[in-house]
């Protein structure tokens, strides 16, 4: 079938094709089944009449783009960019578009937030479905406040920890740069060149920011020892990814990116660690960074690690728990050093 599309296929020859991708790939079926849906939606994000102002980021931007990590990533970390979405809000605050005090901080979050859940209802959701749609009419999205969930009729049974659904998580709340467009293929395409998979070229985060935001976020999960939800082990495995792609160094060596970071997390993400203290980023990013989690926190990572591993979802890049907070231990160390 020279030149086929996939989405001209039936869901028998779907099926077909992508059960036979997984036994030359060795990838989950279902796994290849939910990638082509994050590609779908990847595509119709950016055909959209909004697409100019979004940024792809998080850990499916590095799978797919920067291809710096191998698990598989199944959601969409979106940013809408803070001066075309809220340009009354950010008249005058510089290139950084950070409000100037904490009632602003606190005006500007309100009011991004309301904007945002109407948004997604009533823009994000009609133009996705209308694309999503042309492709399998069994589709169904729905707007949960500043998310969208595209769900899918699944062909394989036995997702487990994986859901037959792509959530895409929209935030706007930042300029979403530096950015560049990237290239996103289809995970079974390259085994299958007969059949064309669906392909998008998202507007992406550079991975050297996608690092600083990731290695704050592990900080402030270090510091305030809880888990928040499923799945959150994947950020500590993503640093080690970055670091062995040689990302991380390039983000050392960008100071003025790290206090960019810094300040906005400062202004738009406020946390409080265990013992009811504000989080200091900038501290963070200035030789205070802590990767490495403690006490009974790390015994809960560990176990959400294990049930990542059991599902396939790193791939062939799962190393033990043990070894990956070792890596991490050195990753601080050396990031300290250097911020020193």
């Amino acid at each position: 079938m020279p030149d086929t599309l996939f989405e001209s296929l039936s869901s028998v020859e779907r099926f077909e094709i992508l059960e036979g991708a997984s036994t030359l790939s060795g990838k989950h079926a279902h796994h290849l089944e939910k990638d082509v849906w994050v590609v779908y939606t990847l595509r119709a994000l950016w055909d959209s009449s909004f697409g100019a102002s979004l940024t792809f980021k998080g850990g499916t931007s590095l799978s797919k783009v920067h291809r710096a990590i191998r698990r598989f990533s199944e959601d969409l970390d979106v940013t809408y960019d803070i001066r075309s979405f809220a340009p009354d809000l950010v008249a005058g605050s510089g290139d950084e578009a950070l409000p100037p005090n904490r009632s602003q901080e606190k005006r500007w979050t309100r009011e991004i937030r309301r904007r945002l859940a109407d948004w997604t209802a009533t823009w994000a959701l009609p133009q996705l479905t209308v694309k999503l749609s042309e492709v399998d009419s069994s589709i169904r999205l729905y707007a949960e406040e500043d998310r969208l969930k595209v769900r899918y009729e699944p062909l394989f049974r036995g997702y487990g920890f994986v859901t037959p659904e792509v959530i895409v998580e929209f935030g706007a709340r930042s300029t979403g740069e530096p950015r560049a467009e990237g290239s996103v293929a289809c995970d079974a395409a390259p085994y299958l060149p007969e059949v064309t998979f669906p392909s998008a070229r998202p507007l992406t985060m550079a991975a050297e920011r996608t690092f600083w935001e990731k290695a704050t976020a592990v900080h402030v999960f270090c510091r305030q020892q809880r888990i928040r939800g499923e799945r959150l082990s994947r950020h500590w495995h993503d640093l080690v990814r970055l670091d062995d792609a040689g990302m991380a160094q390039k983000a050392l060596a960008d100071r003025n990116l790290a206090c960019a970071v810094a300040r906005h997390k400062s202004k738009f993400f406020r946390e409080k660690d265990a013992a009811g203290t504000w989080i200091d980023y900038m501290a963070a990013v200035s030789g205070n960074l802590q990767l490495v989690p403690e006490g009974a926190f790390g015994k809960g990572l560990a176990e959400d690690y294990g049930r990542m591993l059991t599902d396939g979802m790193l791939l062939d890049d799962g190393e033990s728990f043990e070894h990956l907070m070792h890596r991490c231990g050195e990753l601080q160390a050396r990031v300290n050093q250097l911020a020193q």
